[in-house]
Order: structure tokens, then sequence, then C-alpha cells
């Protein structure tokens, strides 16, 4: 018998003075069984980097050839591309021949580094790819809930995070940027 994701119902205000965007959104993430509270809150983040009205969460680490994140145009093109983890270079390159704009989103410490020092290269080759590096996402990962209200005010590239349990900085490592 396979496992069932676990639902989250998540509340979420985006306060982003960078890109002037205010906005809440009631959201509702799938946790596959094999995924950690880490990796979800780190979804969740991403979604609040690039919210947009047309921004989807794709059906992530259950669906080989769709990203965490998705937004396409009226046409039904892909502006961009947003996936978390530490992928194999080749489905990075394969995405930009996909989409306009390519966003991975690493974290894991030590294990991100590592990543970016083996691949940094190939990546700086690619126009459209962004890569950010969230170094701590252990407090993130700690305010992971079925019911979450969050907040996240993001001002210079920094992040404030507020939820019922706190709040916290985090500080994204913008390794590439997109041409």
């Amino acid at each position: 018998m396979a496992l069932k994701s676990t639902i989250y119902k998540i509340e979420v205000n985006i306060a982003d003075m960078d890109r002037h965007y205010y906005q809440q959104h009631h959201l509702t993430l799938a946790k596959h069984p094999s995924e950690t509270d880490e990796r979800l809150m780190v979804r969740l983040l991403a979604f609040a980097l690039y919210a947009d009205e047309t921004l989807l969460f794709g059906k992530g680490l259950s669906e080989d050839d769709e990203p965490d994140l998705w937004q396409k145009d009226l046409t039904g093109a892909i502006k961009r591309w947003i996936c978390v983890g530490l992928p194999d270079e080749r489905d990075i390159r394969k995405a930009c021949g996909r989409a306009a704009h390519v966003v991975q989103v690493l974290y894991g410490g030590r294990t991100a580094e590592m990543w970016w020092n083996q691949n940094h290269k190939a990546m700086l080759k690619l126009e459209n790819v962004t890569v950010i590096n969230l170094p701590d996402t252990e407090q993130l990962a700690a305010a992971a809930a079925r019911g979450l209200s969050i907040s996240f005010t993001i001002q210079d590239q920094q992040i404030l995070v507020s939820y019922d349990g706190g709040s916290f900085e985090l500080t994204p490592e913008w390794l590439k940027q997109a041409n």
C-alpha cells in the first residue's frame, strides 16, 4: 500500500519591498511521503521569493519532468522554472531549454556548497539560470505545521520570517544571477 501525501494548509503573507509585491496567499501544499519538512518549507520560501498570481506548485517529487514551481504565460510557454534541492546538472540544462528563466534553490549546508563547487563552471555557462543557496534552513523547517500562518518580509535580499512560534532572519546567497 502506497503512502499518501500529507496536506498542509498555509496562509502566507508576503511583503517584498525589493519587487513591490504585497499579497496574502492561501495555499494547499502536498508533502510527498519521502519529503522532509525542510524541503517543504524551502519550496514555500521559493514561492515567496518569486510570488506572482501565475506562479504554481508543480507535482514535485512525484513527477520527474515537472519543477517544484513554475510560471507560464497565456500561451502556455514556461516563463519561470523553479526547483529546490541538489539536482543533476543535466536536469538544469534540460530545464533551460524549456523555460525562459530557471531558478535553482540549494539547501543543505555543506552538501549544497559541495554541489556548487562541483557544478559552478557549468552553471556559469547557462545564461538563463539563477542559483540561490539557503545556508541555514533549520529554523525554517522547525516552523512547518499543517495549519500554518507565516509572513515573509523581503528587503535588500534579506528575509524576515514570522510565524506563531517566533521570527528569524534568513540571508540567501545569490551564487549566480540570470543574465
